[in-house]
């Protein structure tokens, strides 16, 4: 049984040494994810774009149909 004021595990300190390989690990890792996800986010954006510029398209054609006026010429 263990008391409340006895440690059963004394936790190592951590030296500045050991976060610097730690940030240096990880910040590897993110580099080689973040160009391994280029060319997919590069496919997603010209994607989006690509609808985004038809439906502004669709959208101010159909409106310019309802706001056209139909002049009638008649010839004497």
């Amino acid at each position: 049984m263990s008391r409340k004021g006895d440690k059963a595990e004394v936790t190592p300190k951590i030296t500045r040494a050991d976060l610097e390989a730690k940030l240096t690990e990880i910040d590897a890792e993110l580099s080689e994810t973040g160009e391994a996800i280029k060319p997919t986010a590069m496919a997603i954006g010209i994607g989006a774009l690509v609808v985004i510029l038809i439906l502004a398209f669709l959208l101010g054609r159909r409106k310019g149909q309802q706001r056209s006026t139909i002049v009638e010429v008649r010839r004497l």
